[in-house]
């Protein structure tokens, strides 16, 4: 245990600076997709509203979709996604999709969050603390964690290439790639659990507060 705490320490130790990339650049995203919201023009602010309200309206009106394909789909999204970010640290010229895509992702929770609130004032707050942040809490980490070692893995195949290895970087392509492809299995893993919290909490929260018409009254 202290020998696996220690790797782990001293991984984060010599990474700390793609990590706090990852993280500053995952935050942008997230403001960006707040002030996305605040420049969208009133017709089109209702335009979206109306698809949230019929949504609303539907799971309301016991309209849903079974829990099973809920979840089927958030966990092939969340492996379709992992799958990618690991392809492209498998190359050097996918470096800046993996940057993309870890502000996109902080781009969509930004602008889903910031839109309800914005529409639904307080009461939008407790909904998506209730129906985004639960899973969120669980995924965020993972897309972090996996778009760092994408990083890592694609600055070190670059620095191979041009023969100057820095001593983190330096190695066969062997067991640093088994051990990359282990990392990644296991954030599918806990891509699961977080599509889990999704279907089973955060969905069913999201309708019992619409059942009880907290939200609603307010459509």
């Amino acid at each position: 245990m202290n020998i696996q705490k220690n790797i782990l320490f001293n991984h984060m130790k010599e990474n700390i600076t793609i990590y706090i990339f990852m993280i500053i650049l995952f935050l942008t995203g997230i403001i960006f997709g707040a002030i996305t919201v605040n420049s969208m023009s009133f017709i089109q602010k209702q335009d979206l509203f109306f698809h949230l309200d019929r949504y609303m309206n539907q799971v309301n009106g016991e309209e849903t979709v079974a829990s099973k394909d809920i979840l089927k789909r958030s966990f092939f999204f969340h492996m379709k996604y992992l799958f990618l970010l690991f392809i492209l640290g498998l190359t050097i010229i996918g470096l800046p999709i993996v940057w993309i895509l870890i502000f996109v992702k902080g781009l969509v929770i930004g602008f889903s969050v910031g839109f309800v609130v914005n529409q639904l004032g307080g009461k939008g707050l407790l909904l998506a603390t209730l129906s985004i942040a639960p899973q969120n809490i669980i995924v965020i980490p993972i897309y972090i964690i996996a778009g760092t070692l994408s990083m890592m893995f694609s600055l070190a195949l670059l620095q191979r290439l041009f023969g100057r290895s820095a001593p983190s970087y330096s190695f066969s392509l062997g067991r640093p790639f088994v051990q990359y492809s282990f990392v990644f299995l296991l954030l599918i893993v806990c891509a699961l659990g977080s599509s889990l919290i999704e279907t089973f909490i955060a969905n069913e929260a999201f309708k019992a507060i619409l059942r009880t018409s907290y939200v609603i009254t307010l459509l």
